[in-house]
């Protein structure tokens, strides 16, 4: 595969190392209950959230080569920081657990949420029985504070004698995660093809920047025009069409290519963002339910639902497209954080 991405315009991408922990394409499914419900568009979902580590979703593609890098550095301890149900704070400490690494995370107070089941259920239990160090950093919108803090934890950890590795939180660093996406974005132009199957809009969740960026950089640098729609899921649209622009640079500085992503390829809708991140409105929560009744997936009030609700919603709409694709970011041990929120939706 080198030889073929060197020829199209992804630059150093092939030299980057990579711990493999999956190494075959997430299925594409097509949605036969959830397209004849919407009556007009071919739905379509690309399932992320089966790849084959602790649960799945997007943050597997990521932490490959976050692990990459830790290990060219000679690292035995990965530190990473993340709200208190982050699911990539939770595939990050299985993988670590899984290469004989340490992992200390710190968990933020990101979401109003006083739930026994939302701290101490879902992800938070399974970062715990991966045996992960746990931290806690009262901001919860605060991401260079955060990744301070880190750096302060890793300076005493370096002290003890070890040799930590930060995955960052914040803007500024290289974006090596992203290298995931641009991974999925040459998988998904061969799955199409194999299947002569066009697909019109792309719909995902966008939060770090991470995914949405790196799968948008790399479908433009192969030559796919294909929409890209960023659902909001941790800031409003303004805000996060800016960040996405920005990671998209800082992926080309990292490969040492022009950026194919003009301005009008970024595309993110806030529509079902509020009330805000870790909450959801009922819009998503019926798309949540509905999801589950059709189509047998499951979706989390913080990531998944929302894009899947924004896809549901472009379906009705006078000119919604032929064949539309979700990104199932994954998220499946975060639903059990939130057993309240699901028990009240499910005795109405």
């Amino acid at each position: 595969m080198n030889q073929e991405i060197d020829g199209q315009g992804l630059g150093l991408y092939p030299s980057y190392p990579r711990v493999e922990v999956f190494d075959h394409p997430t299925e594409i499914e097509y949605m036969k209950n959830l397209s004849k419900w919407s009556g007009i568009s071919q739905l379509y979902v690309k399932r992320d959230d089966c790849n084959n580590l602790a649960f799945g979703g997007n943050k597997v593609r990521q932490v490959e080569y976050y692990f990459g890098d830790a290990k060219a550095q000679g690292a035995d301890t990965v530190m990473i920081t993340g709200a208190v149900q982050s699911n990539f704070v939770r595939i990050t400490a299985a993988l670590a657990a899984k290469l004989g690494m340490k992992c200390h995370i710190q968990l933020e107070s990101r979401v109003a949420n006083d739930s026994s089941h939302y701290h101490s259920s879902g992800n938070v239990l399974l970062d715990r029985l991966f045996g992960a160090k746990l931290y806690y950093y009262d901001e919860g919108e605060d991401e260079f504070g955060a990744d301070a803090r880190l750096r302060e934890i890793a300076e005493d950890l370096k002290n003890s004698g070890l040799r930590p590795y930060i995955i960052p939180l914040a803007p500024g660093h290289k974006p090596l995660g992203a290298l995931g996406y641009v991974r999925a974005a040459i998988e998904l132009k061969e799955q199409l093809s194999q299947r002569n199957l066009e697909i019109d809009e792309i719909y995902v969740a966008s939060g770090s920047g991470n995914t949405h960026a790196g799968l948008l950089f790399g479908l433009r640098a192969i030559g796919m025009p294909v929409k890209v729609v960023g659902v909001c899921v941790r800031r409003e649209s303004n805000l996060q069409w800016e960040r996405i622009r920005v990671r998209c640079h800082e992926i080309a500085n990292l490969l040492q290519v022009k950026s194919s992503v003009e301005d009008d390829d970024i595309v993110v809708s806030d529509e079902h963002f509020f009330p805000g991140y870790g909450e959801a409105n009922s819009e998503v929560w019926d798309g949540i339910l509905l999801a589950a009744r059709k189509e047998a997936l499951i979706l989390d009030p913080t990531y998944s639902g929302k894009s899947m609700a924004a896809l549901l919603k472009r379906t009705r709409s006078e000119d919604a497209p032929r064949n539309m694709l979700f990104i199932h970011t994954g998220g499946t041990p975060g639903i059990y954080g939130y057993q309240d929120q699901f028990e009240q939706k499910l005795s109405v």
